[in-house]
């Protein structure tokens, strides 16, 4: 047997990687520290967990609705209507949630607020799925949107700080993506050896772990003034002009940015799930939840890495990287339905979704220091968000009946790209020379 030895220079490959993969484990070792500060390990551990069941039940509502629905005999139309009228609940509640969560000091009681309204949510899909039932569950859950996002933002912020922000954030999105990819699996076998009920059911019981993590973090180290990123000294109570807020470009370029890659992306999975459930592909269910959880897997590896990497390279060059990974994932949906093309194109858009999330959070504390509405910016980016994931999810379920499968992909491809080239030629690094903690 003739043995294999790859070699790279005068060193065998695999102490080559070795040797490259000890400075990194060390920084990223280092990056952990940074980390804790000084929050205590319980309260650093509830915001982990809560994080991590709080994706379990987000992870029933989205694609899992649509092939739900469509399991039960709705047109692509009236799925796309459903799910873009929860979105748009998600667009009235945004701005003033996050106007609400810079008010309000008790932000854990605004989050077991919003878990109890997913509990309910999830319970309406199981029980009754209604025509005029589901669109009141689909806006329950986008009304909670307003609320628990900033309200874990802004815990995340008082507890840490803005120097490890950057850090945080990608926690936070590791256990939240891990969350997912762990639900997702559970409920596709659910879904297929079970009644497609039982994921909806499962999504409120998870709401009881998601209330106990909640109140392990500790309400004295929530720093109030901090978690709005408000100033230091005489400015930490100080508010800054809505009117003054407007006066940021860079704001605005942002958001337009933001608008067209959720406009390209939100649709883009649903739209699958659907030819999926309504095909005759043995074990449907299955790789519809493969087709979740690879992203999130992808997500939960990657998203610290980003938030570390983001204060050494910038927010920039890894926001390019993951707005110009979803024009390659729309042609690949556009040309190929097989499935482990599909897998693939979900592999790549876990890369995306790793450094647009986490950095979309970073962009925003960058660019609301000292103001003191961090949660209302928040807010307004999510509003377009909401919008844009609304827009997607209406008129491309009425635009694939109309159009050939790859004519729908390349559309939503070419708002990708436009997404890519004004981030490119319109929106300057934010990334601090020096933060104010």
């Amino acid at each position: 047997m003739t043995q294999l030895n790859l070699r790279i220079g005068n060193k065998p490959l695999g102490k080559k990687l070795i040797t490259g993969l000890v400075p990194l484990l060390g920084r990223y070792n280092e990056a952990r520290k940074s980390l804790r500060g000084s929050i205590s390990q319980q309260s650093r551990q509830g915001l982990d967990w809560m994080n991590f069941f709080l994706a379990d039940v987000q992870t029933a509502f989205g694609a899992f609705v649509a092939f739900y629905l469509a399991d039960l005999g709705w047109p692509k139309g009236q799925v796309g209507l459903a799910l873009g009228v929860g979105t748009l609940a998600g667009v009235i509640s945004q701005i003033p949630g996050g106007a609400l969560v810079d008010a309000v000091r008790w932000k854990r009681g605004l989050t077991a607020i919003g878990i109890g309204s997913l509990c309910g949510s999830a319970l309406m899909l199981a029980l009754m799925p209604s025509f005029a039932l589901v669109f009141v569950a689909e806006i329950l859950h986008g009304l909670t949107a307003g609320i628990v996002t900033p309200a874990i933002a802004a815990i995340s912020l008082g507890l840490v700080g803005r120097r490890a922000m950057s850090v945080r954030t990608g926690r936070n999105y590791r256990f939240n993506a891990a969350g997912n990819a762990l639900t997702a699996g559970l409920m596709g076998l659910a879904g297929q050896y079970f009644a497609k009920s039982a994921i909806f059911f499962g999504a409120a019981a998870l709401c009881i772990p998601a209330l106990i993590a909640l109140s392990r973090i500790r309400a004295d180290e929530i720093d109030y003034a901090r978690a709005r990123n408000a100033g230091k000294g005489e400015q930490a109570e100080s508010y800054h002009r809505i009117f003054d807020l407007g006066k940021n470009r860079n704001l605005y370029t942002f958001a337009a940015c933001v608008f067209l890659f959720q406009f390209a992306d939100a649709s883009m999975l649903p739209v699958v799930g659907q030819d999926l459930a309504q095909g005759e592909r043995e074990y449907a269910s299955l790789l519809m939840a493969g087709l979740i959880v690879v992203p999130q897997i992808v997500v939960a590896v990657l998203s610290p890495w980003v938030g570390f990497y983001s204060e050494k390279w910038g927010r920039k060059p890894l926001l390019l990287m993951g707005f110009g990974l979803e024009i390659i994932r729309a042609l690949l949906f556009a040309f190929s339905a097989s499935g482990p093309m599909l897998l693939f194109a979900q592999f790549l858009g876990g890369i995306s979704a790793a450094a647009v999330t986490v950095l979309t959070i970073l962009v925003i504390t960058d660019l609301t220091t000292g103001t003191g509405r961090f949660n209302l910016v928040r807010g307004f980016i999510g509003t377009l968000i909401a919008i844009a994931a609304s827009i997607s999810t209406a008129v491309t379920g009425f635009m694939f009946e109309g159009l050939d499968r790859w004519e729908g992909f390349l559309i939503l491809g070419v708002a990708s790209a436009t997404a890519t080239a004004l981030l490119w030629a319109a929106m300057p690094e934010t990334t601090p020379a020096k933060y104010l903690d």
